[in-house]
């Protein structure tokens, strides 16, 4: 069994980037190389951090894969807002984000 699938911050994690997959959808096709791009693949490194963590020797090398993950999030974070403050994200959407 592959265990960071037992993980229910990598569920969390996989969820949010699907979740940000369906929100950019609505994006304007202009922010395809732009915020869509930038959300997806902070989205995606979320979890891929965990993942790729998860699977080292030492529980110190996990950490440092949960703090690159946090960064990651951090980042989502920053683009989400701001594409709400330009209006292609809802209030509802962000706060799911």
């Amino acid at each position: 069994m592959i265990r960071f699938k037992q993980l229910d911050v990598w569920k969390e994690a996989k969820e949010l980037a699907l979740l940000t997959y369906r929100i950019t959808e609505l994006f304007p096709k202009s922010e395809t190389f732009g915020l869509i791009s930038q959300m997806q693949r902070a989205a995606v490194s979320v979890a891929s951090n965990i993942v790729e963590g998860s699977g080292r020797q030492h529980k110190k090398e996990f950490v440092h894969f949960l703090y690159l993950s946090l960064g990651s999030l951090y980042e989502l974070l920053t683009h989400a807002e701001i594409a709400s403050e330009v209006g292609y994200v809802d209030h509802n959407d962000y706060s799911l984000l």
